[in-house]
């Protein structure tokens, strides 16, 4: 839910002791950044239609984003497209997806909410290798299958009798049901991310992304928007700041460490989520919700560590084959 995780397109100097550290610092901040405005989002949630707070969101979004790429002084280039139509079906799935999970944070603690986005990686698996043809091992099928068990268990307390009656409209289990299929959501804008990758330029992913954003939530304006006041537009504006500078850390962290080494730390929005939970609305998180987090948590780094393995088994293979002649 915090955002889309994506390589810069810029190579990756030679590595030292230094610059993973400085990766895993970024990614870090980034958590800490995407958790705030989560955090922030949701005190305005209960309070304005989710479409106007997508606008803001992506809107405001753009404006670091831009001062970025013209920092970097390939403005133009970084928003050159060849796909568009790519970019349109990333929009209209990555905004599904922002929709569904700030709805979901209308009704659900902080913890939880992000706790069931942990459920988008795992189906991402499923989409890339019916979608991808990716191939995916028996351990990455029994880890998804363990980390379904998992978010069933995060799920528990909101499937309860009644769940599909009159239990839905009361709140925390449609809370529950939107984050879910806004996690689905997510994993599908992942695949078409992976998919944007092949020709478009990071700057060009995340630049059309927010544009798109912007304008199917100014859709909703028909639907009923309330005039912000001073204090909630400034809030408003820091949402979007912050998403900004989240996907900009995010972004930079893939430049100085792999995959493999970035991606674990994904899961730190959980303490983060625990922390600004506790102190800015006094939720704590249950027993429950934890063990399913944990379970979530554990099988995605397994899956992260066993790919990290089988790339290095890998070099190593072809380090030490036999180069044949005219080679």
């Amino acid at each position: 839910m915090v955002g889309c995780t994506l390589p810069s397109d810029a190579s990756r100097e030679n590595p030292s002791p230094v610059k993973p550290l400085l990766g895993i610092s970024l990614k870090v901040t980034s958590a800490v950044v995407f958790t705030m405005m989560s955090a922030t989002l949701k005190t305005l949630a209960a309070r304005y239609p989710v479409g106007e707070i997508v606008f803001f969101r992506s809107a405001f979004a753009l404006l670091p984003l831009l001062l970025w790429l013209g920092w970097q002084g390939d403005l133009v280039n970084a928003v050159r497209t060849r796909n568009v139509v790519g970019h349109f079906k990333r929009g209209f799935i990555g905004t599904g997806a922002m929709y569904l999970g700030f709805a979901a944070l209308s009704y659900l603690p902080l913890h939880d909410a992000i706790a069931i986005g942990y459920a988008s990686p795992l189906i991402a698996v499923i989409l890339a290798a019916l979608l991808l043809k990716e191939t995916v091992r028996a351990y990455r099928w029994t880890a998804v299958g363990i980390g379904f068990v998992g978010v069933l268990i995060m799920l528990s307390p909101y499937l309860k009798v009644g769940t599909f009656g009159a239990d839905l409209n009361a709140g925390p289990t449609l809370g529950a049901m939107l984050a879910l299929t806004g996690a689905f959501c997510s994993a599908g804008a992942m695949i078409q991310v992976r998919r944007l990758t092949d020709t478009e330029k990071t700057g060009a992913i995340v630049f059309y992304f927010f544009i798109m954003a912007s304008g199917l939530s100014l859709c909703t304006l028909a639907l009923g928007w309330r005039m912000p006041d001073s204090t909630d537009l400034a809030l408003f504006v820091l949402i979007g700041i912050l998403g900004g500078v989240g996907q900009i850390l995010v972004t930079q962290s893939y430049r100085y460490a792999d995959t493999s080494v970035i991606a674990p730390f994904e899961y730190t929005t959980m303490i983060w989520a625990l922390l600004f939970g506790w102190f800015m609305f006094g939720d704590l998180p249950t027993l429950t919700v934890l063990v399913g987090a944990a379970i979530v948590a554990a099988t995605g780094l397994f899956i992260v560590w066993r790919e990290h393995r089988l790339g290095l088994l890998r070099t190593r293979a072809l380090q030490v084959a036999p180069q044949r002649p005219g080679v």
